[in-house]
């Protein structure tokens, strides 16, 4: 089996706010084992431009720490399982628990930032 992983980043890690990201990690897994990444720029963040450039891009998963309802709604009707709450991490080490079964994932952090206002996600 053959997938893509898709990992938002904010200085080589998992950035924690889907929106925010500088770059793109895209983690190519095969037979349960990562075969390579790729890192990306992003287009311009609009809401509904990251779910449609992923999956064009390839990705058929997204490991995240927040990500609004909509963005994930936009995921899901793009093909791409979405993954949230995921602690920030570099792409292989965040892949690796992921595919052994023992990524830990809590709260979505996007429900509300710090500053109380409502995360838009994608």
């Amino acid at each position: 089996m053959t997938m893509t992983i898709a990992i938002p980043l904010a200085g080589g890690k998992l950035c924690s706010h889907f929106g925010h990201c500088q770059e793109f990690a895209f983690v190519g897994v095969a037979d349960g084992k990562i075969t390579g990444v790729t890192k990306k720029t992003p287009p311009p963040h609009e809401p509904g431009v990251f779910p449609a450039w992923l999956a064009g891009e390839g990705a058929d998963t997204i490991l995240a720490g927040g990500m609004g309802e909509r963005a994930q709604a936009l995921f899901r009707q793009n093909g791409v399982k979405v993954v949230c709450g995921v602690a920030a991490g570099a792409p292989e080490e965040v892949v690796e628990a992921y595919l052994k079964g023992t990524l830990v994932t809590g709260a979505n952090p996007c429900n509300h930032d710090e500053d109380g206002h409502q995360c838009h996600g994608g």
